[in-house]
């Protein structure tokens, strides 16, 4: 059965469709959530990301790879996956771009400066006593995925309204299907959330970080999982 979305390339105007999706998604996430203090609201930061995004998908043109999911109805998108190729493997040898669909068009100086005062004028400021559950995420990020050369999931977000209907797993197997054309095996950091979706597209964990949300205030455990597909066999 064909999937009803349309997997699509971004671009800058695409920055407030963007946000909307985005920062609803990642509200759901209790962890994320406690990041910013408690007045401030999703709508807030749907604004404030809006006029981040087209500096942060301009940003190491040569090795991020963005992509959109659309609802083929309503023309409003539904899921975003940001993905980051090895500096080594973003141009192939005919020194074509590797994956040139699915990176952000470059704009002209005047524009990318205009886009970074832009950016520079957001506020984004989430809570500075939560670093230690990124620092102990950071330390097994670089310990799994020191091992070899990988394409890495960055980035997936899913409506909230939208969710179980496929629109993830379709922007996985988006990305997954470049990553066996070119013989490299992907990494992801997961969530409770989304963990089946890639269990489903045959990811193993290689290892997890188990976090008490109560030292920052919150309540109950958080889970985060260090995903590895390797390259399929043909």
């Amino acid at each position: 059965m064909t999937e009803p979305w349309k997997i699509s390339p971004c671009n800058v105007s695409d920055a407030a469709a963007l946000a909307r999706n985005n920062m609803a998604a990642f509200w759901e996430d209790s962890a994320w959530a406690m990041l910013w203090p408690t007045e401030i609201q999703l709508d807030f930061l749907i604004e404030q990301s809006t006029l981040r995004l087209p500096r942060n998908l301009l940003q190491n043109h040569q090795c991020l790879r963005h992509q959109k999911a659309i609802d083929p109805v309503t023309g409003a998108v539904v899921g975003y996956a940001r993905w980051i190729l090895p500096a080594d493997r973003a141009v192939a040898i005919d020194n074509s771009v590797v994956w040139a669909e699915a990176q952000v068009p470059g704009v002209s100086p005047d524009e990318e400066r205009r886009f970074q005062e832009q950016a520079k004028s957001a506020w984004w400021r989430p809570r500075s006593d939560m670093g230690a559950m990124d620092d102990e995420i950071d330390a097994v990020r670089r310990k799994v995925f020191a091992e070899k050369a990988f394409m890495q999931l960055d980035y997936l977000a899913v409506h909230p309204e939208r969710k179980g209907q496929g629109i993830g797993t379709a922007l996985v197997q988006s990305g997954i299907r470049l990553a066996d054309q070119i013989a490299l095996p992907v990494t992801t950091i997961a969530f409770e959330a989304g963990r089946g979706i890639y269990a489903r597209l045959g990811f193993r964990e290689a290892d997890r970080v188990v976090q008490d949300l109560s030292q920052f205030g919150g309540a109950g455990k958080y889970a985060t999982y260090f995903m590895v597909r390797d390259v399929a066999a043909h």
